[in-house]
């Protein structure tokens, strides 16, 4: 029986490739850095599907500790390393981000190298593809890399300088082992657990009526299942081997449209949504004052697109339509208590 390790088991993403891998029938081992976190990860799981608990393993293991991930790795036949160090806050310098992501990336795959793993499944972002750019019209696609010259927000230089460190470690000391690396754009989807994803925070603060006004921008969005979904035939089909894989539903979205389906679907629920969007010079100056506009300054009025016709011909993958998604989102918030 194929054993899976997952790093980052109690995350957004990371529980739902814990269940992907449980649903299709293999079994898993899972990294999270507080062990008391088990109970609470188990029971999301076994509310939302069925499988054997000696098919799941959480074991201890932090990104920025050497400590704990030859025993991760040990006899696990493939890695998805979905975690990546993230502050809730805005960091004071791109070391908060970038030194963690770089070193814990190359952690995971020299552990994973030693103890035999056939291939590691990267998550990394569409930060690492189409952030630094001058204004294009054509889509993103993996060929493109993020400008780390330019003045861009560290999450995104991690994500970029973390995947480059990945390829060269393969490239120069990987062995037999494989890499493939995806690259989701916003991740939206429902919950497994109650918990407060930052990717999930826009459309809550929509329904919370915390948004008076969108940000003038468009980009990608994907739903969290779909996006599993791709990490599990990056994980084992030929074809994957050594490729980036963008993630996308669709086209870009400008953020004013999201609050649109919210209304269109949720009705009165919705009804707090925003109904326009800030001109480009106002969101500018207001981003003075406001951290999240300043982080936001090289997107404003533009549509940062991308395509994801590789995942879609090499693997077969497609993505659900996003105004489900965004329905599906809301719907979880509600559930859980959020978005209220």
């Amino acid at each position: 029986m194929t054993r899976v390790l997952v790093t980052g088991g109690t995350g957004f993403l990371g529980s739902w490739c814990v269940r992907a891998l449980l649903d299709a029938g293999h079994t898993v081992r899972t990294t999270v850095r507080t062990p008391q976190r088990e109970p609470e990860l188990r029971s999301w799981l076994h509310a939302a599907t069925t499988f054997d608990d000696d098919r799941l393993t959480v074991v201890r293991a932090d990104l920025e500790q050497p400590d704990g991930w030859e025993e991760a790795v040990a006899g696990c036949d493939y890695v998805l390393h979905v975690a990546s160090p993230t502050l809730r806050l805005t960091p004071a310098t791109d070391d908060e981000l970038v030194v963690p992501a770089r070193e814990g990336v190359l952690r995971v795959l020299r552990a994973a190298r030693d103890a035999g793993v056939r291939r590691v499944v990267l998550t990394s972002a569409f930060g690492a593809v189409g952030i630094g750019h001058p204004p294009r019209s054509a889509p993103f696609t993996e060929e493109d890399w993020t400008d780390v010259d330019a003045d861009i927000p560290p999450y995104q230089r991690s994500k970029t300088l973390a995947e480059r460190a990945a390829w060269q470690f393969i490239k120069e000391e990987g062995g037999t082992l494989e890499l493939a690396a995806v690259h989701p754009v916003g991740v939206l989807g429902p919950l497994l657990g109650p918990d407060d994803p930052p990717s999930l925070r826009l459309v809550r603060r929509m329904l919370e009526g915390r948004v008076p006004a969108c940000p003038p921008f468009g980009m990608g969005f994907v739903d969290v299942r779909d996006v599993a979904d791709l990490h599990l035939r990056a994980m084992t089909d030929p074809a994957a081997a050594g490729e980036r894989f963008l993630a996308i539903a669709g086209h870009s979205l400008r953020v004013v449209e999201i609050a649109r389906i919210l209304r269109d679907r949720l009705g009165e629920r919705a009804a707090k949504a925003p109904t326009r969007e800030l001109p480009v010079w106002l969101a500018r100056a207001l981003g003075v004052a406001n951290p999240e506009l300043r982080l936001l300054r090289h997107q404003l009025g533009r549509d940062l697109d991308a395509t994801s016709a590789k995942a879609e011909q090499l693997l077969g993958w497609r993505a659900r339509p996003i105004e489900d998604t965004i329905e599906d989102t809301a719907e979880s918030l509600l559930t859980h208590g959020l978005g209220k």
